[in-house]
């Protein structure tokens, strides 16, 4: 098997970022924001293909390079991952290990403040348990991907139309598609600190495009669950907009998605 890294990059200069990131395995790179160009080179006996294109969007850039990708396994990445030396073999390691997975969830180490999740044991991850997981914690089988037509949403993420939550519809198109998801206590690099590209504050919009965002993501049950989120988390999120109106304005983000 061989891996290739597909990395999400806003205006970067693909050489000092692939230095940066510390690529070592074959990997396309998307940079966003720049005129259309192309340039193949190689690092530590890889080869690593960078496309700059105009237009901008975390899931226009992922689906360019998912759409390009060649190799048996993808990995999905942002410009700010730092890769130890041998995470192609610990990704390639685990899918040899569980042959029947067609996706695999690994750790990358996180500030505390962006944290949303940590894998600590093996298991298999359904939809009732999938929403907490980042793009850069997936690894799959891109023959899999492409045969089932799984790509990113291009209303959800940076650069698009509501914040975020392409990662959450992706993992949940996978299950749907009847795609076999496993997690692995693996850690493959660290995050490097930086200012979220969506996240502004816990301001109306947030709350708009996180009620859009459960209509597709739950269905009947996106005001149920809506409620439940914000009961949960209210004393962290709801300090300048109350629980109760944060509520009405998730509803009407469920409503208009409709």
């Amino acid at each position: 098997m061989e891996l290739q890294l597909l990395v999400s990059a806003v205006d970067k200069k693909p050489r000092e970022l692939a230095e940066q990131m510390n690529i070592s395995s074959d990997a396309i790179i998307v940079n966003q924001g720049q005129e259309f160009a192309y340039d193949e080179f190689e690092r530590k006996g890889h080869t690593i293909k960078a496309y700059s294109f105009a237009e901008r969007g975390v899931g226009l850039s992922r689906n360019n390079a998912l759409l390009r990708a060649d190799r048996d396994i993808c990995l999905f990445s942002d410009e700010d991952i730092v890769y130890s030396d041998d995470y192609e073999k610990l990704v390639l390691d685990e899918f040899r290990k569980n042959p029947e997975a067609d996706m695999i969830l690994f750790n990358i180490d996180v500030g505390e403040s962006r944290r949303t999740y940590h894998i600590d044991s093996y298991g298999k991850v359904k939809v009732y348990n999938s929403g907490r997981y980042p793009t850069y914690s997936f690894a799959a089988k891109v023959e899999k991907l492409h045969k089932n037509n799984i790509t990113f949403s291009l209303l959800f993420g940076g650069g698009a139309k509501y914040s975020n939550g392409e990662d959450s519809l992706f993992i949940r198109e996978v299950l749907k598609k009847g795609l076999k998801v496993y997690k692995a206590p693996v850690t493959l690099g660290r995050e490097t600190e930086r200012e979220s590209t969506w996240f502004s504050g816990y301001h109306e919009k947030f709350f708009y495009d996180r009620g859009v965002l459960y209509h597709y993501l739950y269905g009947r049950l996106a005001k149920l669950i809506a409620l439940r989120f914000l009961l949960k988390h209210k004393n962290v999120m709801c300090q300048e907009i109350p629980w109760k109106k944060a509520y009405t304005i998730m509803r009407k983000g469920i409503k208009e998605a409709k």
